[in-house]
């Protein structure tokens, strides 16, 4: 199971993912002509309030569970998917199913600058923790690709018996 170079990728994957889910990935900041300074982190815990005109840390004003569960299920998914290693093909799909989920990542956090850029006047600012599920996903990808190719083997063995 290890000596494949795919679980290693999941693998990086689980770790990568598992970061993710203690990182901020957007920060909020007000405009310079508003009457004061707020700036706002989004992660995967929710959206937390880290300055305000006292520069008092606030912790949490809001949770995001469809940030939370996309961030959840990345590392889950691929740490499922390494022990399928004897599926070869029911772990193909699911690692398009994971792709999809990290591009689906970007989906919901743009949903989410939207709303707060509505509710709470704010620019934006991407951190460079946001390029995780982007390596995810590309990590993804060469997972499948090694799990297709060790199913052809396979077969290939198999036509030859």
């Amino acid at each position: 199971m290890i000596q494949r170079i795919q679980t290693l990728y999941l693998l990086a994957i689980v770790i990568l993912g598992i970061t993710l889910c203690f990182q901020p990935v957007l920060q909020l900041v007000t405009p310079e002509d508003a009457s004061e300074l707020r700036i706002y982190e989004l992660g995967a815990s929710g959206l937390d309030l880290i300055t305000n005109e006292d520069c008092q840390p606030v912790i949490n004003l809001q949770g995001l569970w469809g940030l939370l569960v996309t961030t959840a299920l990345i590392p889950l998914l691929a740490l499922i998917d390494i022990f399928l290693y004897k599926k070869r093909i029911l772990q193909a799909r699911l690692n398009i199913f994971l792709a999809m989920l990290c591009l689906g990542y970007y989906g919901v956090l743009a949903i989410y600058i939207w709303q707060a850029k509505l509710a709470l006047g704010v620019e934006w600012h991407i951190i460079p923790w946001a390029a995780i599920p982007l390596i995810c996903f590309v990590l993804t990808l060469m997972a499948t690709r090694r799990i297709l190719q060790d199913e052809a083997l396979v077969r290939a063995a198999d036509r030859i018996r």
